[in-house]
């Protein structure tokens, strides 16, 4: 499994957290950034994690800002991301099992570390349940592409 990674100042360090942790399951990790705490603005972090999962550079991504909410709305308008902001490990399974997310968006100032790798390996190992939700999947994509339901 590849995993992209990105983030901006506010999650720098909870990023460099979850790439440690990945990499001691041998997770191969592609770490967009940001390297360091210096102001950066997010919407650049959600497109690269976007842009590598939809190039199939990765499988799935990871993104971290303060709250999780603005990089996953940038993720999010890029046709074919489906990115759930998760604080808890319910929430992370079932954007996996029932929405086929293929972004977790974790907020930094929201959770703490150890809250946070138990959500990413909850999100990492749950499978998309397909059944009636790959139709409600498929009407999001329906809408991407301009679709009228």
């Amino acid at each position: 499994m590849k995993v992209a990674l990105g983030a901006d100042h506010g999650g720098y360090e909870l990023k460099e957290a979850i790439r440690t942790h990945l990499e001691t399951q041998s997770i191969e990790v592609l770490d967009f950034g940001t390297h360091s705490k210096d102001s950066v603005d997010y919407p650049k972090y959600g497109f690269a994690v976007g842009n590598a999962i939809l190039k199939g550079k990765a499988d799935l991504g990871i993104v971290v800002c303060g709250t999780g909410l603005g990089i996953s709305i940038a993720a999010n308008k890029m046709p074919g991301i489906r990115a759930a902001v998760c604080s808890d490990t319910f929430s992370a399974r079932m954007s996996r099992e029932h929405n086929n997310a293929n972004i977790l968006a974790l907020g930094a100032r929201v959770i703490g570390a150890g809250l946070a790798l138990d959500i990413v390996d909850i999100f990492l190992k749950s499978e998309f349940s397909g059944g009636r939700h790959a139709l409600r999947v498929d009407l999001i994509s329906d809408i991407e592409r301009g679709i009228e339901l």
